[in-house]
């Protein structure tokens, strides 16, 4: 099974492919997809959804784990990081992928053992569980760490389907 994990932003938006196969968990491909801050806003968006459509074509995951709608202090910034979002969820329904929500507590929970862990520490865990010899960006790491919190989230008995035919909101 091959995930997409998305940590979505206007700016940067974070990506991971972990494949787990019997038993072990492997990272495929991972980085950002960058844009410029003097771009128009709608540009941007459209970045992080066609450099999204790229990856899924290239790659084939069959499903995407992406962090959940959160409350932030800067409604700005969490409005912005909304639309990211939305234009990756696009994305994935465009080629057919199923999408699945965390809480950032319930990813940091899974990857960590610990909801309230910091950037710095599921980075750390991240690299350990899948054993990379790099040290990936902050973006990266919470992208890889959604991937990873599916992976260990969902059963893998190959006839057992999602919770929800299209979108599995938690």
């Amino acid at each position: 099974m091959l995930v997409l994990g998305v940590d979505p932003g206007s700016v940067i938006t974070g990506y991971g492919l972990v494949e787990k196969s019997e038993r072990r968990l492997r990272c495929v491909d991972a980085g950002v997809i960058r844009a410029s801050r003097n771009a128009p806003f709608c540009e941007r968006l459209h970045g992080v959804f066609r450099g999204l459509v790229d990856l899924m074509h290239r790659h084939g995951p069959g499903e995407m784990a992406i962090e959940n709608v959160f409350f932030a202090k800067n409604a700005k910034s969490a409005l912005k990081m909304g639309h990211a979002r939305g234009a990756a969820l696009v994305a994935a329904v465009e080629c057919g992928v199923r999408v699945h929500e965390y809480s950032p507590n319930e990813i940091k929970q899974s990857v960590v053992g610990y909801g309230l862990a910091r950037k710095e520490q599921v980075r750390s865990m991240v690299s350990r569980i899948l054993g990379l010899d790099f040290e990936p960006a902050l973006d990266t790491s919470d992208a890889l760490a959604a991937a990873i919190c599916h992976l260990h989230t969902r059963r893998y008995d190959g006839s057992q389907p999602t919770a929800a035919p299209a979108t599995d909101t938690r």
